[in-house]
């Protein structure tokens, strides 16, 4: 009786398995990510902000 019950058992979870249906899966978009041209573009506005203070301090 054991074994009838635990063949059930596997028969009932191996069919869990294979659940499913036949339609096309769905395929999204790869994302593409841009990279930057060059490293110093994020390097242009401190430069400009501190010599603005250093023209600022030199001034007084």
């Amino acid at each position: 009786m054991k074994k009838l019950v635990l063949a059930a058992a596997f028969t009932a979870a191996a069919s869990t398995a294979f659940a499913g249906n036949l339609s096309e899966p769905v395929v999204e978009a790869p994302v593409i990510v841009e990279q930057a041209t060059g490293t110093s573009q994020g390097i242009i506005l401190p430069l400009v902000l501190l010599v603005l203070v250093a023209a600022a301090v030199a001034s007084n």
